[in-house]
Formats: C-alpha cells, sequence, structure tokens
C-alpha cells in the first residue's frame, strides 16, 4: 500500500485510533473526538469510511455498529511524514534539518555537537 498524507480531521482521528486498544467504533471516535470538535456522527462516520477506503483502517460489521482496526502503525505513518518533510524542507539533508532546529533554539551546542559525531562516525 502507497501512504498517503492525512487530512489533519483524520490524522485527528488515527492518534485516537492508535492511543486505544482495536477495535475502535464511530460511537467511540465520537465520544473521545467529534464532540470536542462539534462534529455531527455522520462526519465521524465519512471520516472513518474514507480512511478506511485510503488503507489506513480495515472494518468489520458487527451488527449496527462497526469496528474498526488500523491497518498502518502510528510509526510507520511518523516515519512516512518525516521523510515527505526532510525531503520537501530539506533536500534530504539531516544536517540541514539539524542546523535549522538549533538556529531556532531547539538544539542545544551539546545536541549538535553529538549530532555531529554521530553523523561522522556513520560517515555521513
Amino acid at each position: 500500500m502507497m501512504l498517503t498524507k492525512l487530512p489533519d480531521a483524520e490524522f485527528d482521528i488515527m492518534k485516537i485510533v492508535w492511543e486505544n486498544e482495536p477495535p475502535i467504533t464511530t460511537a467511540e471516535i465520537m465520544k473521545l473526538l467529534g464532540m470536542e470538535r462539534e462534529w455531527k456522527i455522520q462526519t465521524v462516520v465519512s471520516f472513518m469510511q474514507r480512511l478506511s477506503e485510503r488503507g489506513f483502517l480495515r472494518s468489520e460489521k458487527n451488527g449496527k455498529e462497526r469496528s474498526y482496526y488500523p491497518t498502518v502503525s502510528k510509526e510507520e505513518y511518523i516515519n512516512f511524514e518525516a521523510s515527505i518533510f526532510l525531503k520537501q524542507y530539506h533536500n534530504n539533508s539531516f544536517l540541514s534539518l539539524a542546523t535549522a532546529m538549533y538556529e531556532g533554539k531547539a538544539l542545544t551546542d551539546e545536541d549538535v555537537a553529538g549530532l555531529r559525531e554521530l553523523l561522522r562516525e556513520r560517515g555521513d
């Protein structure tokens, strides 16, 4: 399956799916996220169907309710997003990313020194 970038609302739903023991239902998503967002139940159903169509979830019909199971792990998706970000904004250069974080004060001098040593050891 080819991963695609998720819109924010669908990513928020997937975070709930990943944080809970499968399976999860639309009613549970509604309780954990939908009410806070003031979504109607049909909105949640539509998001779940879309996530299933994209291959992020699989569903099983249990009576009147559908149960959903993740087919993509959180780690798999985060790695996918990180690789897109690194390619798009830093030309696949981890050093460029680290430099940007350092200049933005997200990394300390010790962090950068450790990263440089790590890259040197790896031959990057």
